[in-house]
């Protein structure tokens, strides 16, 4: 089977990245999310859920013998080797899982929403969309989202990749500085864009 044009999708906290995974959902584009496969291979039974355990302690589960996630990202924000740990463990269980949900969509091409994406090692994709906003307009929506103040809101970006840094390592630009009407009619563009590059690829391997 050829492999097919992957996407990489991501970008900072409160730029809009739900709202783009959304309408390429819409556009019947398959989204593969690194979320999502984060919570399955650390679900109930899963052997990512009994490593961590292992590593960790079993004071994180829950009576519902459940990850109790928010304990363990307390954890692990405040200690960088616990982090490294917790990386090491879960990445390539969170890689194998992504693979194994990109093999079974159908599609011209897949989407792969990586938060983390830019700040990462080797990246699994063929093109970097990143989804930019302008810092006091994200600020502004992270405090909205969260109740939090200016302060604790530039605390949450201080810790992901700079603005800089995931414009420079994108091949295209979503910029979410308007409506959200605007953001989904931005992603039909691109749709059709990818479209015209998948076919152009397919022409050239003839």
């Amino acid at each position: 089977m050829t492999r097919r044009l992957r996407i990489g999708l991501t970008g900072g906290i409160a730029s809009g990245k739900s709202t783009v995974a959304q309408r390429f959902l819409e556009l019947a584009v398959p989204v593969i999310d690194a979320d999502a496969s984060a919570r399955r291979v650390v679900a109930p039974g899963t052997p990512g859920l009994a490593r961590v355990l292992q590593t960790f302690g079993d004071h994180l589960l829950t009576a519902a013998g459940e990850l109790d996630r928010g304990t363990l990202r307390r954890l692990v924000f405040a200690d960088p080797t616990k982090r490294r740990d917790l990386e090491g463990i879960l990445h390539p269980l969170i890689r194998a899982d992504m693979e194994l949900e990109v093999e079974r969509s159908p599609g011209a091409y897949v989407v792969m929403a990586i938060p983390l994406l830019v700040e990462g090692g080797a990246k699994p994709v063929d093109r970097i969309l990143v989804v930019d906003v302008p810092e006091a307009l994200q600020i502004a929506r992270v405090m909205a989202r969260d109740g939090g103040t200016a302060d604790e809101a530039r605390a949450i970006l201080a810790a992901q990749a700079p603005r800089a840094t995931r414009l420079q390592a994108a091949d295209d630009v979503l910029v979410n500085a308007g409506s959200v009407a605007d953001l989904r009619h931005a992603v039909d563009g691109l749709h059709a864009r990818y479209l015209r590059l998948v076919a152009g690829l397919a022409q050239n391997k003839e």
